[in-house]
């Protein structure tokens, strides 16, 4: 079983989440990636192996964000590998989503992600997460700040299984969004 964190506050999110995956890491440990969003967008970094072969991976010391995601694996869907590591963005780069739990029906979501032209590089079920959203994102022609929010209910409604999800998007830079169907998600203020 899979294991995310995340973090949004005011210090920098990379040792917060490394942190967060160390404690995690018996949940899971093919791979391990974080995502933050940094001034130029999400930035994400995933390796295979554990959370230590993350913390040695090129880059990972550059990330100042201060907002972030992150997941340690333990495979359901595909291979142990650096492509099948959470966190899985879409095609334009704009959404990245860590997950826990299982899409079932998945290769029907994905055929239909595909023959509208999206392109997927993993063999997991997360992968037309971040792409359906992107989709649902992209057919809102309103321009309010909880279009990020539509798009992700509208995803979460076409879903079949249990999971939690945490979500980060340039189109809302302030903010995680978080949910959760038939699977834990706690969500704690580390402030206390």
């Amino acid at each position: 079983m899979c294991g995310i964190v995340g973090y949004i506050g005011s210090r920098k999110a990379r040792p917060i989440l490394i942190n967060g995956l160390l404690r995690l890491e018996y949940r899971g440990y093919d791979s391990a990636g974080i995502a933050t969003i940094e001034k130029n967008g999400i930035k994400n970094i995933k390796n295979k192996g554990r959370v230590a072969n993350l913390e040695k991976t090129e880059g990972i010391d550059s990330l100042e964000g201060t907002i972030g995601i992150a997941h340690t694996r333990w495979a359901t869907h595909g291979k142990p590998s650096k492509e099948n590591a959470h966190p899985h963005m879409d095609n334009s780069n704009t959404f990245a989503v860590v997950h826990n739990g299982i899409i079932e029906n998945y290769a029907e979501l994905k055929k239909d992600l595909k023959d509208k032209g999206y392109n997927f590089i993993s063999e997991t079920d997360t992968e037309v997460i971040p792409n359906l959203i992107h989709y649902y994102y992209s057919q809102d022609n309103s321009n309010d700040e909880l279009r990020v929010l539509r798009a992700v209910t509208s995803a979460c409604k076409d879903f079949k299984g249990s999971f939690s999800l945490e979500i980060i998007s340039n189109f809302d830079p302030n903010s995680i969004i978080v949910v959760r169907k038939d699977s834990p998600l706690v969500i704690r203020n580390l402030s206390r």
